[in-house]
């Protein structure tokens, strides 16, 4: 059975050890106890929707992002127990990855500042211009 708890506390613990940083500092930067922000990234506790973003936010990740990785994790852990269970894994819709967001302040029509939101993706960018 794949649980989510530990897909989340296994890329909660990544975050924090890429940026080289202790349980206890997070733990103090979130406001959490270590004790159960131990437990989370160990899978053994369920963050609320407020835990992940305090910690999320005492990570300097977004949310979106902590929840993109779990999410490709989940497939990939999908995908290994459907092997292994001997069965066709169903063909997923490919959905791009996000590279970069840029914002940029342009002057749009008439001489009104807008902002321009650039999306880019593997093969291609999207330009979503602020109304």
């Amino acid at each position: 059975m794949i649980l989510l708890r530990r897909l989340l506390g296994d890329v909660l613990r990544r975050q924090r050890q890429r940026q080289g940083r202790t349980l206890r500092e997070v733990s103090s930067s979130a406001r959490v106890s270590l004790g159960y922000l131990s437990e989370v990234e160990r899978g053994q506790k369920e963050a609320s929707s407020e835990l992940l973003s305090a910690i999320c936010d005492a990570l300097d990740v977004r949310m979106s992002e902590l929840m993109r990785e779990v999410s490709d994790e989940l497939s990939l852990a999908e995908l290994a127990a459907s092997a292994a269970a001997g069965e066709t894994p169903v063909r997923q819709p490919v959905r791009p990855m996000l590279n970069a967001v840029s914002v940029t302040s342009v002057t749009g029509v008439s001489g009104v500042p807008t902002e321009r939101v650039t999306i880019k993706a593997p093969a291609e960018a999207v330009d979503v211009v602020a109304a």
